[in-house]
This record gives C-alpha cells, structure tokens and sequence, in this order.
C-alpha cells in the first residue's frame, strides 16, 4: 500500500510540479478543500436564479454541479493553476434577469447566446483581439464594471429578501421587515457578516444553510421528509437541459449585444480575478503576463462552451480561490481537489432543492458588497474618468441590465474624452464599442 502512495504522490508532483512551487500533496489536498468550503455557496445560488428564468431547478442543480467540476478539472490541467472555475454571479443575473425577463429570449435561446460568448471568447484569446480589447479598455472603466455588477447583485438579493420591494410612487421602497421571509433574509445576512468579518471559512454556506435550518424550524420553508430528501444515491438529472441550448435561435435573432456583453464581462472579471490570485500564490512574472494565462484563458472559454450545453450560463474563475491560496495551494491540484468536491455534492443535490430564494438572498448582497473594492481604482480626481465610471456603476442596477450599464459608460468616456480635447486618450477600438453600443439603443 506504501509503495501505491508512493508512486500517486511522484506522479502529482511531476505532474503538477509540486516541488518547484514549494507545496506537497497534503497542502494541496487541504488547499483545494478550503476552496470548496468558500465556493459551495454557489451550488445554492445559481440554481435558484437560474430557475428564474424558467430552468428546471433539478436540471439547474446538475449543470451547476457538472459544469463547476469540468471546467475547474480543465483549469487544473491545461493551466496548472489553483483556481477553481463556476457558473459566475452577474453572469448569471444579466442571464435571467436581463437577457430572459427583459429581452423576453426563451432560456434556451440564452443558452445559445452563451455558447456563442464562449466561441467568441475562444477566438479572442488565441488572437491578438484579447489583448486588443484590454488595452482598449482604461483601467477607471476595467475597476467600474466589477462593481456596477456588484450593485446590480447586491439589489437582486435585497429584492429577494423583501427588503427592497416594488412602490408605484417612488419605484422601490422599504420592505415589510417583520414578514418572516425577510427577517430570516436579516438574519441570515448578519450573520454571513459577521462570520466573514471573524475570517470564518465557508461563512456564505454557513448562513445558507443555518438560515434553511431556522426557517423549516419555524414552519417558514419546507423541511426534508427524511435523509432521501438530504442526501440520495439518485443525481438530478441533466434530461431537462442537456443539448436544449437554441443555437439557431440566438443565430437569427441578433445578439451582437448580448453576447458582446457576456464576452467582455467574462473578459475583465477573469482577468482582474486571475491576475490577482496569481500575484497572491507567488505565480505572477516580474515581467509580462504568466505563460500559463493563455491556457487558463483557453480552459474558461472552453468551459463556457461546455456550460450551456449542460444547462447553466458562462463560467469564471472566482475571488473564492484565495482561501485556498492562502492554505497553501499552488498548483492544478488545488483545483483538482475542489473539483472533486464537486462532483461529491451530487449526493446532496436533494438538499439543495430545499433551500428556499430569502435563505440565498443574503450571499447575493455580500458578494454585491465583496465587488465593491475595486471602486478605489477610480481615478476620481479626473473627473473625464470619474463620470463614466460612474455613469456605468450606477447604470446597472438603475436600468437593470448590465449590457446597458456597459454601454452607457463606453458611450459617455468616448464622448467627454473627444469633447474635452483629451481624444488621445481614447483607444481607436473604444470608438468601435462605443458606436456599436449607440446603434443598439437606438434600434432597441
């Protein structure tokens, strides 16, 4: 049995080059579980928006699970690094609640949208438009979108926890706070809070699943009917979803738009994302981009493709990765131990069909205010870069659309820089985006 351990530990540390990173199996392995711990709050949240959207919650339980462990299994073993990969928060929202609900697309035609992002975004990175598009792109507009996504989150959540509700007079207002829905929402979010600002690990899962607890203990959501409703040997099944993407359908109705705004996203989310993590695991050249990136960039663009086949929308390397990097992570394995975990939560995909929308409206408000840090990159003593930043931060939750929220701050930069005199500062393909962004409104 020794000499088994034996040749599996030479075989991840050739493999995945353990000793030149300065890690081992062990580390890696607790690396990769902590990881999971922080991240498994996803498999919660995205089904439950995505069911928004009219995705059967089963099927959307599955292609969450499924596509989490195949993209984070592609992410260890084409790029070596520790980041796990998943269905993302914003990209999910602008999914259902823009793309869908707005727009009026059929889910399955969202999903065609998705898939085509994902070859778009494939292209992009194997050609020189990648890096065309980033250095378009100034850095005040690159720190703005994260958090205009944030907000747009933080106010789906608050909605889902009856804390912001419909008015007829002012637009929103207050919620009821005594309704038990949204005090539970209260509770659970204090408690997300407090356990994040005492560094707990898993502090998103805890309160979910405390929130659920306390909620069927008073009669508020419904509680298992026994251990099959917790945990089953019976996967939910992708049936409902598997290779209903309507690539066609995406095809002729025109998502220039939609998939411009699930591609650049994408883009800028997981650059920030993965540029930070690698300066935090020590992975960062001193000069130039990582050599890996582009294979990392390769494996979310396949992963995106793989996604909406399965049934959910684009996937990305999450801010959740730190926790693992932290406990030491450096290298594919983290990642493929995180993916394991993965598939090992199909057993409890039953108990994830219990858990009720005002129990993951909580995660969706913190991870809104988690966004919020890259507001501090703003050039906010300029003030040609401070108004479209806050032209495209404000612009999302407002408008209730993240693809509008986009094109607007694109707009406003390109027309104050041009007005201003300061047109040398203005990339020649910032002028492309934005006079495709002011035909679609005025089409629209």
């Amino acid at each position: 049995m020794s000499d088994k351990v034996a040749t599996g530990n030479g075989f991840f540390q050739r493999f995945f080059e353990l000793e030149k990173r300065g890690t081992n199996v062990k580390t890696e392995i607790l690396a990769g579980t902590t990881t999971f711990i922080t991240l498994a709050y996803i498999i919660f949240v995205n089904p439950q928006i995505l069911s928004e959207a009219g995705i059967p919650k089963e099927a959307a339980i599955a292609a969450t699970i499924w596509s989490s462990t195949i993209a984070t299994t592609l992410m260890a073993l084409l790029a070596n690094y520790p980041m796990a990969v998943a269905p993302g928060m914003g990209l999910n929202a602008f999914f259902t609640y823009t793309v869908v609900k707005q727009f009026g697309l059929h889910w399955t035609v969202a999903l065609g949208a998705v898939f085509f992002s994902g070859v778009v975004f494939l292209i992009l990175t194997v050609t020189k438009i990648r890096t065309w598009i980033i250095d378009a792109v100034p850095p005040s507009l690159r720190s703005a979108i994260p958090v205009g996504v944030g907000l747009f989150i933080a106010f789906i959540g608050l909605r889902n926890a009856g804390i912001v509700v419909k008015s007829e007079d002012t637009l929103v207002a207050f919620g009821h706070l005594l309704a038990p829905e949204t005090l539970l929402a209260l509770f659970g979010l204090i408690l997300a809070a407090v356990l994040i600002s005492r560094n707990v690990k898993g502090a998103l899962i805890i309160s979910i699943l405390t929130t659920t607890v306390v909620a069927m203990i008073f009669g508020v959501a419904q509680p298992p009917r026994g251990i099959s409703d917790i945990i089953s040997f019976h996967f939910p099944s992708l049936a409902p979803t598997f290779g209903k993407l309507d690539i066609v359908g995406a095809f002729h109705y025109g998502l220039l738009n939609i998939i411009f705004t699930f591609t650049v996203v994408e883009l800028f989310d997981n650059m920030g994302t993965l540029m930070g993590l690698l300066k935090k695991a020590g992975l960062m050249e001193e000069k130039g981009q990582p050599p890996a990136l582009g294979k990392a960039f390769i494996a979310d663009s396949i992963g995106t493709m793989i996604s909406p086949i399965l049934g959910t929308c684009t996937v990305t390397t999450y801010v959740e990765n730190a926790a693992g990097i932290a406990e030491g992570g450096r290298t594919g394995l983290t990642a493929l131990t995180t993916a394991g975990w993965f598939l090992l939560a199909l057993f409890i995909a039953p108990l994830v069909g219990l858990v009720p929308a005002f129990a993951t409206a909580p995660a969706l408000i913190i991870v809104g205010a988690l966004m919020l840090t890259e507001i501090v990159h703003i050039k906010f003593d300029d003030f040609t870069e401070a108004f479209p930043a806050f032209i495209t931060i404000i612009g999302m939750p407002l408008t209730y659309s993240i693809a509008t929220g986009l094109g607007l701050g694109f707009i406003s930069y390109t027309l104050v820089k041009l007005f201003t005199g300061r047109y040398r500062d203005i990339h020649w393909m910032m002028y492309i985006i934005a006079i495709a962004f002011a035909i679609n409104f005025i089409l629209r």
